[in-house]
Protein backbone atom coordinates (compact mmCIF):
# COMPACT_ATOMS: atom_id res chain seq x y z
CA UNK A 1 0.00 0.00 0.00
CA UNK A 2 1.47 3.49 -0.79
CA UNK A 3 1.44 6.26 1.92
CA UNK A 4 1.20 9.04 -0.94
CA UNK A 5 -1.73 11.33 1.13
CA UNK A 6 0.86 14.39 2.03
CA UNK A 7 -2.07 17.02 -0.08
CA UNK A 8 -5.00 15.40 1.95
CA UNK A 9 -3.03 15.81 5.34
CA UNK A 10 -3.92 18.28 7.52
CA UNK A 11 -1.18 20.92 8.76
CA UNK A 12 -1.75 21.24 12.29
CA UNK A 13 1.42 23.85 12.88
CA UNK A 14 -0.15 26.73 10.97
CA UNK A 15 2.08 29.58 11.90
CA UNK A 16 0.36 32.80 13.05
CA UNK A 17 -0.02 35.28 9.86
CA UNK A 18 -2.08 38.68 10.84
CA UNK A 19 -2.65 39.65 7.48
CA UNK A 20 -4.32 42.95 8.71
CA UNK A 21 -3.20 44.44 12.21
CA UNK A 22 -6.36 45.76 14.02
CA UNK A 23 -6.85 49.79 13.46
CA UNK A 24 -5.54 49.53 9.90
CA UNK A 25 -8.02 49.98 7.19
CA UNK A 26 -8.03 47.84 4.01
CA UNK A 27 -8.48 50.03 0.50
CA UNK A 28 -11.65 49.44 -0.69
CA UNK A 29 -13.35 51.88 -3.18
CA UNK A 30 -16.02 52.88 -1.36
CA UNK A 31 -16.28 56.35 -2.05
CA UNK A 32 -15.49 57.45 1.79
CA UNK A 33 -11.91 59.11 2.11
CA UNK A 34 -9.66 57.03 4.81
CA UNK A 35 -10.45 59.56 7.72
CA UNK A 36 -14.42 59.29 7.77
CA UNK A 37 -13.76 55.12 6.78
CA UNK A 38 -11.39 55.12 10.30
CA UNK A 39 -13.89 57.33 11.96
CA UNK A 40 -16.74 55.27 11.46
CA UNK A 41 -14.68 52.14 12.33
CA UNK A 42 -13.18 53.22 15.49
CA UNK A 43 -16.87 54.63 16.48
CA UNK A 44 -18.11 51.39 15.78
CA UNK A 45 -16.01 49.39 17.74
CA UNK A 46 -16.97 51.35 20.25
CA UNK A 47 -20.62 50.28 20.20
CA UNK A 48 -19.30 46.96 19.55
CA UNK A 49 -17.53 46.56 22.68
CA UNK A 50 -20.69 48.16 24.71
CA UNK A 51 -23.14 46.04 22.64
CA UNK A 52 -21.37 42.60 23.09
CA UNK A 53 -21.15 43.69 27.17
CA UNK A 54 -25.20 44.56 27.06
CA UNK A 55 -26.15 41.27 24.62
CA UNK A 56 -23.86 39.19 27.61
CA UNK A 57 -25.28 41.27 30.91
CA UNK A 58 -28.83 40.08 29.41
CA UNK A 59 -28.09 36.58 28.94
CA UNK A 60 -26.65 37.15 33.13
CA UNK A 61 -29.65 38.33 34.42
CA UNK A 62 -32.05 36.35 32.02
CA UNK A 63 -30.36 33.27 33.96
CA UNK A 64 -30.36 35.32 37.19
CA UNK A 65 -34.01 36.33 37.21
CA UNK A 66 -36.20 35.65 40.15
CA UNK A 67 -39.57 36.69 41.74
CA UNK A 68 -43.04 36.88 40.87
CA UNK A 69 -41.99 38.26 37.50
CA UNK A 70 -39.70 35.83 36.66
CA UNK A 71 -40.98 34.13 33.40
CA UNK A 72 -42.26 37.16 31.76
CA UNK A 73 -38.37 38.63 31.97
CA UNK A 74 -36.70 35.44 32.20
CA UNK A 75 -38.73 35.47 28.35
CA UNK A 76 -38.20 39.08 27.42
CA UNK A 77 -34.62 38.88 27.95
CA UNK A 78 -33.75 36.21 26.21
CA UNK A 79 -35.51 37.78 23.36
CA UNK A 80 -33.43 41.08 24.34
CA UNK A 81 -29.98 38.93 24.19
CA UNK A 82 -31.03 37.59 20.34
CA UNK A 83 -31.76 41.53 19.38
CA UNK A 84 -28.21 42.75 21.13
CA UNK A 85 -26.63 39.30 19.38
CA UNK A 86 -28.41 40.58 15.88
CA UNK A 87 -26.61 44.09 16.19
CA UNK A 88 -23.45 42.49 17.25
CA UNK A 89 -23.18 40.62 13.81
CA UNK A 90 -24.62 43.76 12.05
CA UNK A 91 -21.90 46.39 13.62
CA UNK A 92 -18.95 43.70 13.06
CA UNK A 93 -19.79 43.18 9.59
CA UNK A 94 -19.80 47.21 8.86
CA UNK A 95 -16.94 47.26 10.66
CA UNK A 96 -15.61 45.10 8.00
CA UNK A 97 -17.27 46.09 5.60
CA UNK A 98 -15.50 49.48 5.89
CA UNK A 99 -12.13 47.88 5.44
CA UNK A 100 -11.47 47.63 9.10
CA UNK A 101 -10.84 45.19 11.91
CA UNK A 102 -14.04 44.44 14.35
CA UNK A 103 -13.64 43.63 17.72
CA UNK A 104 -13.98 40.07 18.63
CA UNK A 105 -12.88 38.50 21.81
CA UNK A 106 -14.13 39.09 25.21
CA UNK A 107 -11.14 40.05 26.65
CA UNK A 108 -10.72 42.75 23.76
CA UNK A 109 -14.63 43.49 24.81
CA UNK A 110 -13.88 43.57 27.88
CA UNK A 111 -11.08 46.32 27.81
CA UNK A 112 -12.64 48.96 25.76
CA UNK A 113 -16.68 48.76 26.72
CA UNK A 114 -17.70 51.59 28.83
CA UNK A 115 -20.25 49.80 30.78
CA UNK A 116 -19.62 48.81 34.08
CA UNK A 117 -19.14 45.40 35.23
CA UNK A 118 -21.86 43.64 37.38
CA UNK A 119 -20.53 41.81 40.13
CA UNK A 120 -20.87 37.49 39.55
CA UNK A 121 -23.72 37.06 42.04
CA UNK A 122 -26.86 37.44 41.74
CA UNK A 123 -28.52 41.02 42.09
CA UNK A 124 -32.39 41.77 42.65
CA UNK A 125 -34.88 42.64 39.61
CA UNK A 126 -35.07 46.62 40.31
CA UNK A 127 -31.20 46.41 40.53
CA UNK A 128 -30.87 44.06 37.17
CA UNK A 129 -33.28 46.04 34.98
CA UNK A 130 -31.42 49.01 36.33
CA UNK A 131 -28.27 47.96 35.33
CA UNK A 132 -29.63 47.58 32.00
CA UNK A 133 -31.47 50.85 31.13
CA UNK A 134 -28.36 52.39 32.03
CA UNK A 135 -26.16 50.54 29.77
CA UNK A 136 -28.65 51.28 26.93
CA UNK A 137 -28.71 54.80 27.79
CA UNK A 138 -25.27 55.25 27.39
CA UNK A 139 -25.08 53.45 24.21
CA UNK A 140 -27.48 55.34 22.34
CA UNK A 141 -25.89 58.70 23.63
CA UNK A 142 -22.95 57.68 21.81
CA UNK A 143 -24.87 56.33 18.97
CA UNK A 144 -26.37 59.09 17.86
CA UNK A 145 -23.65 61.22 18.75
CA UNK A 146 -21.60 58.66 15.85
CA UNK A 147 -24.54 58.69 13.60
CA UNK A 148 -24.41 62.40 13.68
CA UNK A 149 -20.91 62.51 12.96
CA UNK A 150 -21.00 59.59 9.90
CA UNK A 151 -23.49 61.42 8.06
CA UNK A 152 -21.15 64.76 8.53
CA UNK A 153 -18.63 62.72 7.22
CA UNK A 154 -20.60 61.10 4.06
CA UNK A 155 -20.99 57.59 5.71
CA UNK A 156 -24.61 57.18 5.40
CA UNK A 157 -24.42 53.47 5.91
CA UNK A 158 -22.81 53.93 9.27
CA UNK A 159 -25.40 56.88 10.00
CA UNK A 160 -28.94 54.34 9.18
CA UNK A 161 -27.11 51.22 11.17
CA UNK A 162 -26.71 53.29 14.52
CA UNK A 163 -30.02 55.16 13.80
CA UNK A 164 -32.59 52.33 12.17
CA UNK A 165 -30.86 49.53 14.43
CA UNK A 166 -28.68 50.01 17.35
CA UNK A 167 -30.64 53.54 18.21
CA UNK A 168 -34.65 51.99 17.56
CA UNK A 169 -33.58 48.55 18.94
CA UNK A 170 -32.09 50.05 21.81
CA UNK A 171 -35.07 52.53 22.28
CA UNK A 172 -37.93 49.72 22.28
CA UNK A 173 -35.82 47.52 24.88
CA UNK A 174 -35.58 50.49 27.52
CA UNK A 175 -39.38 50.94 26.98
CA UNK A 176 -40.02 47.14 27.90
CA UNK A 177 -37.34 47.53 30.70
CA UNK A 178 -38.70 50.34 31.99
CA UNK A 179 -41.98 49.37 32.38
CA UNK A 180 -40.74 46.80 34.41
CA UNK A 181 -40.43 49.13 37.44
CA UNK A 182 -43.09 51.40 37.24
CA UNK A 183 -44.62 51.47 40.83
CA UNK A 184 -48.13 49.97 39.92
CA UNK A 185 -49.93 47.28 42.13
CA UNK A 186 -50.40 44.17 40.80
CA UNK A 187 -53.80 44.75 42.35
CA UNK A 188 -55.73 47.58 42.60
CA UNK A 189 -55.72 47.75 46.64
CA UNK A 190 -52.08 47.02 46.98
CA UNK A 191 -51.18 50.30 47.70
Amino acid sequence: MTKNNDMAQPNYQAAANEIQPFGALKDLPLGLDDNARGASVAALNQVLADTMTIRDLYKKHHWQMSGVTFYSLHLLLDKHFEEQSDLVDSIAERIMGLGGISLAMGHDVAKETRIPFPPRGREDVPTQLSRLLKAHELILTFARKAADEASKAGDEGTNDLLISEVVRTGEAQVWFLAEHLAGTPLLPNER
